[in-house]
């Protein structure tokens, strides 16, 4: 798999403060965007499939919603998160 236990948790420990702390919005902020970014590279290479486009879709949309709350949130720590992330918006 793509996405191994240590490699969750040094996210969500870099992101989110924790390891276990792993329903903070920037922790899933940070999960989304690596898991968009591996679904990138794949859909690259298999223009076709049609289900892996959807699915990205429906991440990007998500981590918007979670984009969107952090901002109205606390702004500053949105702004650390997209520069650290490299996040357009």
């Amino acid at each position: 798999m793509y996405l191994t236990k240590e490699e969750k948790s040094k996210l969500f420990k870099k992101h989110g403060g924790t390891e276990e702390n792993t329903g903070s919005a920037e922790g899933q902020i940070a999960l989304f965007t690596h898991r968009i970014n591996h679904l990138t590279g794949h859909l690259k290479n298999n223009r076709k499939d049609f289900n892996t486009e959807r699915s990205l879709v429906k991440l990007v949309g998500k981590r918007r919603s979670l984009l969107d709350y952090l901002k109205r949130k606390d702004i500053e720590k949105y702004r650390e998160l997209i520069k650290e992330l490299n996040i357009r918006k």
